[in-house]
């Protein structure tokens, strides 16, 4: 197991006052198999006049927030201890073929939701084509998904700034360049165009590597991958391809859905301000014992 301490904060600087402001977000992480929030904690500057905490339709908890006075400056600071102690996934030649998980997907309704496109993941037909080569007939699923992660993360650059949240599949496909929610969205669509249940997942890496270890793409920031069904006796199994990784003990979860839409940090609508500057910061560093 390890224990890791979070530290995300945001700030928006505003051009003009904002005179009303509503919030919505993502930013408490969620438990899940693996993963225990020991504590965690959101700070929000202005104080808000009202504050909703909700569990959204896929489970993961969210908060909305009001403010109706005049203000400049908005900041919202995460504070969490968390501990990560994934389960290790079996041998890929003791998982089912391919076609035995799109198949059996469709039996379980919280499952088969996420065979299905999304607006940042369509379906295109150079998309199924291309993840085709990766899930011959009669191969094992996690075969397949370790190929199509190993060859995204070889066949993408990692290039920040060249694409935006609203960033399609088929941008990343054609183009080839971006972070990791168009790694993400790119092979999420290769899964689904197969018929293969696959999640965004949002959440953080370490910032530090371990000792002799190379620092991860996407550190620093919020990070995204993706989680792959694997069938029933082996459930999810989250791939990062970014990095080319099956995801381990170096990775925190704080939210999933069908795409990047479902999980946006922070998002919400605001009455002046005009023009603004975001700095956002993570930390996510091991808690030493």
């Amino acid at each position: 197991m390890t224990r890791y301490r979070l530290h995300h904060a945001t700030t928006y600087e505003y051009e003009s006052p904002v005179v009303l402001g509503t919030h919505f977000m993502h930013l408490l992480p969620r438990a899940r198999p693996g993963q225990a929030v020991v504590e965690a904690e959101l700070a929000i500057l202005p104080g808000p006049d009202s504050r909703r905490d909700e569990i959204d339709h896929f489970g993961n908890p969210t908060t909305t927030v009001s403010l109706t006075g005049a203000h400049k400056q908005f900041a919202v600071t995460l504070d969490a201890t968390i501990d990560v102690s994934p389960p290790q996934p079996p041998a890929a030649e003791d998982t089912p073929r391919w076609e035995a998980i799109t198949a059996r997907a469709l039996q379980d309704a919280d499952v088969a939701e996420f065979c299905l496109t999304s607006k940042l993941t369509r379906f295109h037909n150079e998309i199924a084509d291309y993840a085709a080569l990766s899930f011959l007939p009669g191969r094992k699923i996690l075969d397949g998904l370790i190929e199509l992660n190993s060859r995204l993360y070889t066949e993408m650059s990692y290039v920040p700034g060249v694409t935006t949240n609203a960033s399609t599949a088929l941008h990343a496909y054609k183009t080839r360049i971006g972070v990791c929610q168009d790694y993400a969205h790119f092979m999420l669509a290769c899964l689904r165009a197969l018929g293969l249940p696959g999640r965004y997942v949002s959440g953080y890496l370490r910032t530090l590597p371990p000792p002799g270890q190379v620092k991860r793409r996407g550190a620093d920031q919020s990070h995204a991958w993706i989680g792959a069904w694997c069938g029933p006796e082996t459930g999810w199994v989250d791939f990062d391809p970014t990095n080319n990784l099956i995801v381990a003990d170096e990775h925190v979860t704080l939210a999933w859905g069908r795409d990047f839409a479902d999980v946006s940090p922070l998002r919400g609508i605001i009455l002046g301000g005009g023009r603004h500057i975001v700095r956002v910061g993570v930390d996510l560093e091991p808690v030493l014992t």
